[in-house]
């Protein structure tokens, strides 16, 4: 039993809890300030925050700020999903769909390329068919995050819509889409008493459910950010069945078991008990007055506290996102949710598990042990038969990529861009060439539901020939880059202070996958997916237009072994065998074994400040600086399943 009142909290607990209820009681009556004053007075207060804004900026900032203003207040401004899509000129379908516990969940659905509204898609046997793509959004988020970019090729739906999908957007139960249930009021306790169980058991399966019967399809691919992709692990894990309805899951930014907040007190605060959070953020919804902030601060400065928050929870420096991208995006960033819900993250990240929702949690302080008598049960991630592919940031603290290899099955692919943090999968500057070029390999890949062996071949086969398409292309200039790759390519990646080249893998041994610097510029023209697509009765062809998109020029792929690791090949050497192979044993990295450096045409992915020591054509050698950057690529093959 716990020791009297002292047993509830630890000291970190109760030094969090203090100034905890500092901060909400300042908030709080800053709000009820807010609520009891007339718009008049919010617009002085508006105005200054913008005097405020305008005085602290220099005069090159405030000409920058007046360029973007034009294109990202629309976006900013824009009052719902329909209205954002509206403005890049397409038209947004929306639908309800009631979960079978009451609640009803809205649905967003993008099915139609600009000039082609009147074609009926995905309706009855005349209609047109089209493969049909599911996205799903993080914590505190709604389907307003996928679209609200600056610029229509980064937004990723639109890029899919154009490509022929059926494209189709989820929201969870209580955000600005889904506020409403057939059997309590959201002014209700009962209304909010959800966590990540209920988006597992009810929301993502009934959503699954209704768009394959509106469509008429029978499975769909499923894309997912953040918490979207842990509901996606838990509602394929506790669902048999789903797995025969969703042909592929991507995961980007994945979330399964966060090592926990980059700030030490606010780290201590989430590991607290159940009980002080809810007494701290209540039993609702949690953070409701982020919208009254919003209203109050001139948009710039709203940017920057937002900066300011990612920066101090997770340490994220969000420089590869624009200004001009804020200012759009972060007023659609929050979306309400219920505090159990984020409760249920902080009880995740505090037993370093993936498992339910615990209901009796018990202190931190207690005389005997009471684990060997109660058990939280986990998801068992590990039956999931969905092929999984994996796209996370090598800068993102929310991702331990080897806990979660560890928790999933051995197919499962792990792809990681070094210089990307969690929201860069959304609104990067160039989120269209680093990430869709590996949404396109999978979605071209496995286009089924029965995963077969040969669908896993097929994707092994699409990232193999990513690195070899560029063979019989000309020379060209990076994406990115004002070095021009006119003599230097290679086909494995470093060399030392010595000029002896060494294999990626010897100089990273717990590295997950070895790294290369350089990867080529265009997609690959996968014919054999192609001709697969094509041969599937009534489905579109494969997207050969995304053959146009440009190759991540940083990344690292991996498999996982039977253990949950990858394992490093040997470095390939100019006495290997001439000849590009895949190393299919199990659990293993691919390597491209042999292959003349001269024969890779690659784009050499460098910044202005990397320095290259031109050798001679094939060789080259790149500064500590290029390397700790981890731009690179290798190859991940593993075992298979049995058809």
């Amino acid at each position: 039993m716990p020791v009297p009142f002292l047993g509830r909290l630890n000291i970190t607990e109760y030094a969090a809890l203090v100034g905890s209820f500092l901060l909400v009681g300042l908030e709080a009556l800053i709000r009820v300030l807010t609520l009891a004053l007339p718009s008049s007075l919010l617009a002085v207060f508006y105005g200054i925050s913008r005097r405020l804004f305008n005085r602290l900026t220099s005069p090159q900032q405030k000409r920058a700020e007046q360029r973007r203003r034009s294109v990202s207040a629309s976006i900013r401004d824009a009052s719902d999903f329909v209205d954002i899509c509206a403005m890049f000129g397409y038209t947004a379908e929306e639908h309800v769909v009631q979960t079978e516990d009451g609640y009803l969940l809205g649905l967003h659905r993008l099915a139609w390329r600009k000039g082609e509204e009147d074609v009926r898609v995905n309706r009855g046997p005349n209609s047109v068919k089209k493969r049909v793509v599911y996205l799903h959004h993080g914590l505190l988020m709604n389907s307003e995050v996928w679209v609200c970019l600056t610029d229509e090729q980064r937004t990723l739906p639109f890029v899919l819509v154009d490509h022929g999908f059926d494209v189709w957007l989820g929201n969870n139960r209580g955000n600005k889409y889904s506020k409403k249930s057939i059997k309590c009021s959201p002014t209700s306790l009962e209304f909010w008493n959800f966590s990540i169980d209920e988006f597992a058991f009810y929301d993502i399966p009934d959503s699954i459910s209704y768009i394959l019967d509106t469509t008429g399809q029978p499975s769909l691919s499923y894309i997912g950010f953040s918490q979207g992709t842990a509901q996606a692990f838990a509602s394929l894990a506790v669902h048999p069945k789903l797995n025969d309805q969703v042909n592929v899951f991507i995961a980007l930014a994945p979330a399964m078991s966060p090592a926990g907040l980059s700030n030490g007190i606010v780290d201590a605060l989430v590991k607290a008990s159940p009980q002080v959070l809810f007494l701290l953020f209540g039993r609702r919804s949690i953070l409701s007055s982020a919208t009254m902030w919003q209203s109050i601060l001139y948009p710039p400065l709203f940017t920057k506290v937002i900066d300011v928050g990612l920066a101090f929870l997770f340490n994220w420096k969000t420089q590869n996102i624009s200004t001009s991208q804020k200012l759009a995006a972060y007023p659609h960033l929050y979306s309400f949710t219920s505090t159990k819900s984020v409760v249920h993250w902080f009880q995740i990240i505090r037993t370093k598990s993936f498992q339910m929702f615990d209901d009796d949690v018990h202190p931190p302080m207690l005389l005997s042990s009471s684990s060997k008598y109660t058990k939280v049960a986990k998801y068992p991630t590990r039956n999931i038969k969905t092929p999984i592919v994996l796209v996370y940031g090598g800068s993102d603290s929310l991702v331990d990529i080897k806990v979660m290899l560890r928790e999933l099955p051995s197919q499962t692919v792990a792809i990681e861009i070094p210089h990307y943090e969690h929201l860069d999968f959304l609104w990067a500057r160039d989120v269209d060439s680093q990430v869709f070029g590996h949404v396109f390999d999978a979605l071209e890949s496995f286009t089924g539901a029965e995963h077969t062996k040969e669908e896993f071949e097929r994707y092994r086969s699409a990232r193999h020939t990513s690195l070899i398409s560029r063979n019989s292309s000309g020379r060209h200039a990076a994406r990115g880059s004002d070095v021009v790759d006119s003599d230097v390519s290679t086909a494995v990646g470093w060399s030392n202070e010595d000029d002896t080249p060494v294999g990626p893998g010897e100089e990273h041994e717990n590295e997950i996958a070895e790294r290369s610097d350089f990867v080529p510029e265009g997609r690959p023209d996968t014919a054999m997916a192609r001709q697969s697509h094509q041969a599937r009765e009534g489905q579109i062809p494969s997207p050969s237009a995304a053959s146009r998109l440009a190759k991540p020029r940083g990344l690292r792929v991996a498999m996982p072994g039977e253990d949950g690791y990858s394992r490093h090949s040997p470095s390939p050497s100019a006495s290997s065998t001439r000849a590009a192979r895949l190393d299919e044993s199990v659990g293993t990295e691919a390597t491209l074994d042999g292959m003349q450096d001269r024969d890779l045409d690659f784009e050499p992915a460098v910044s202005p400040a990397t320095s290259i020591k031109r050798r001679s054509a094939g060789e080259c050698q790149l500064s500590l600086d290029s390397m700790k950057g981890g731009r690179g690529i290798s190859l991940g093959a593993s075992r298979f399943p049995e058809t």
